[in-house]
C-alpha cells in the first residue's frame, strides 16, 4: 500500500489503515520517545499518543513531507511537551522536599538498543543528552539513534541541511566536552 492511499483511507476511518501505520512505525516512534524521555513507560505511553494523534489528526496532514516525517513531527513534539511536564513536576516535587515530604530519585536508565555490558556508557551518554540543548539532543538522536540522515532529519525538523550540519557540530561538541569531565572524573 503505497502512502497516497494509505492516507486516503486511514482519512476514511480504515482500521486496516491504522494498524498498519502502527505496525510499520511503531518501532521508529518508541525508540525516538525513548531517546528523548529515557523511560521506557513514559515512551510507551508517549507512542500510544503519538499514534492517537496520528489517527485523529490526519485530516490535517497535508502531503507537504512524507508521512514518517509528519509522524516523527508528532512524536518528538509529545517527547518535548512530556519532558516539560516532567520538569515542572520535578521542581515542585524540589519544593515539597525542601519542607521534608517528598525525595526525588532519577529513574534507571534502559534502552532497548544497548547491550548490558554497554549500558553503564550507554546511560552517561542519554545523561550528556538531557545536559545539552533541546534541538542539538533532537537531532542527535534522530541521527545516531535512529540512523535518519542528516537530510530526513532537516526534513523532520522543518530546516535546511547547512543547519542540521551545524546541530550535529555542535551537538558532537558539547557531548565531547560533558563526558571528558565525566570519564576524567571516573579515573581518579
Amino acid at each position: 500500500m503505497d502512502q497516497q492511499e494509505l492516507i486516503v483511507r486511514l482519512k476514511k476511518g480504515d482500521e486496516l489503515a491504522f494498524k498498519h501505520i502502527v505496525e510499520t512505525w511503531q518501532n521508529m516512534v518508541y525508540n525516538t520517545a525513548i531517546g528523548i524521555v529515557q523511560s521506557a513507560e513514559d515512551a510507551e505511553d508517549i507512542a500510544q499518543e503519538t499514534f492517537v494523534q496520528v489517527y485523529q489528526s490526519i485530516h490535517s496532514f497535508r502531503n507537504e513531507a512524507k508521512l514518517s516525517t509528519w509522524i516523527y513531527r508528532i512524536v518528538i513534539t509529545k517527547s518535548l511537551d512530556h519532558e516539560r511536564k516532567k520538569k515542572r513536576k520535578k521542581r515542585f516535587a524540589f519544593v515539597k522536599s525542601l519542607f521534608g515530604e517528598d525525595e526525588i530519585h532519577p529513574p534507571d536508565f534502559h534502552h532497548p538498543g544497548v547491550v548490558a555490558e554497554k549500558k553503564e556508557q550507554a546511560g552517561e551518554l542519554f545523561k550528556a543528552l538531557k545536559q545539552i540543548p533541546e534541538k542539538q539532543r533532537i537531532a542527535f538522536t534522530l541521527h545516531k539513534l535512529e540512523g535518519l540522515s542528516y537530510q530526513e532529519v532537516a526534513e523532520v525538523l522543518n530546516t535546511t541541511l547547512y543547519a542540521t550540519e551545524s546541530l550535529m557540530q555542535r551537538a558532537k561538541n558539547n557531548l565531547k566536552r560533558v563526558l571528558e569531565k565525566y570519564y576524567l572524573e571516573n579515573e581518579k
